[in-house]
C-alpha cells in the first residue's frame, strides 16, 4: 500500500510541475558590472625649474639717433629658475601658474650714429626679469593613457603673462644705464618626461616671448621689440593627491 501511494504522489508531481512552471513568469538573473577605472585622476601640484637661454631679437630703436634702427648682431646668454602651482585633471589637460627669474647678459648691436647723439661703437644688454605666465598644457602618454597612469609622456603647451624688466645697458661714452619696464609675454612650450607617481620630471624646450624692453628715461632712450629667449629647462612637480 505504501509503494502504490508514492507512486500515485510521483505521478502527480510529474503532471502537475510543469504546468505550474509554464505559468510562472520568467526573471533573467541581473549580473553587475562594475564601473571601469581608468586610473585618471586630478591633482594639485607644485612645480620647480631651471634652465638655460639665449636670447635675441632683430633690431635696437634709438629714436634721437641718424639713423634710428640698428640691427641686433649679438645673441644674449643666460638662465632662469621659477616655482609655480598647477592642478592636472587626469585627462592629459593640466593648467598652472609660474613665477621665473630670467638672467641674460650679452645681446648687442653695433651703433653708427652720424648725429652724436648715441656714442658710436657695441652696446650690449643685461636683462633681469621676473616672468609671470598663466599656462596650459596637454600631455599624451607613450604606454596606456595619459601621464597621470605613469611611465614617459610628451607634452605640448602655451602661456600668456607679463614681464618686469630691469636693464642695464653698457658701451662707450656714458656710464652705464639702468632701465626698467613692463610688457606683454607669451610662452610656447614642448618637452619629454617621465611620471614616477607623486613625483613628475621633464625636459623641455621653451620659446618665451618679451614684447618690448625699453629705457625711456636714459639720456639716449631705446627700445627693443619682439625679443625671443630661447630656454631648455628641467622642471619637477610634486603632487599632493
Amino acid at each position: 500500500m505504501r509503494k502504490l501511494t508514492l507512486a500515485v504522489l510521483a505521478a502527480g508531481a510529474a503532471l502537475i510541475g510543469p504546468a505550474i512552471a509554464a505559468d510562472m513568469p520568467y526573471y533573467p538573473p541581473i549580473i553587475e558590472i562594475p564601473d571601469v577605472d581608468y586610473g585618471y585622476t586630478g591633482s594639485l601640484y607644485l612645480r620647480g625649474s631651471a634652465g638655460l637661454n639665449l636670447m635675441w631679437a632683430g633690431q635696437v630703436n634709438h629714436p634721437t639717433a641718424t639713423p634710428s634702427a640698428f640691427e641686433v648682431d649679438g645673441f644674449g646668454y643666460g638662465y632662469s629658475y621659477g616655482v609655480g602651482a598647477g592642478y592636472e585633471t587626469g585627462t592629459g589637460l593640466r593648467v598652472d601658474l609660474t613665477v621665473d627669474r630670467l638672467h641674460n647678459d650679452g645681446m648687442r648691436a653695433t651703433i653708427n650714429d652720424s648725429s652724436g647723439n648715441v656714442a658710436n661703437g657695441v652696446h650690449s644688454l643685461n636683462l633681469r626679469s621676473t616672468v609671470v605666465l598663466a599656462n596650459a598644457y596637454y600631455d599624451v602618454g607613450f604606454g596606456d593613457g595619459y601621464s597621470a597612469a605613469g611611465g614617459p609622456f610628451g607634452y605640448v603647451g602655451g602661456g600668456v603673462g607679463v614681464a618686469y624688466n630691469d636693464m642695464v645697458t653698457t658701451g662707450p661714452g656714458p656710464a652705464d644705464t639702468w632701465g626698467k619696464n613692463t610688457s606683454f609675454a607669451a610662452a610656447g612650450m614642448a618637452g619629454l618626461g617621465y611620471d614616477f607617481g607623486q613625483v613628475v620630471a621633464d625636459l623641455g624646450y621653451r620659446a618665451l616671448y618679451i614684447n618690448r624692453i625699453e629705457n625711456s628715461t636714459a639720456t639716449a632712450p631705446y627700445s627693443i621689440d619682439d625679443n625671443w629667449v630661447h630656454e631648455v629647462r628641467g622642471t619637477v612637480r610634486y603632487r599632493f593627491n
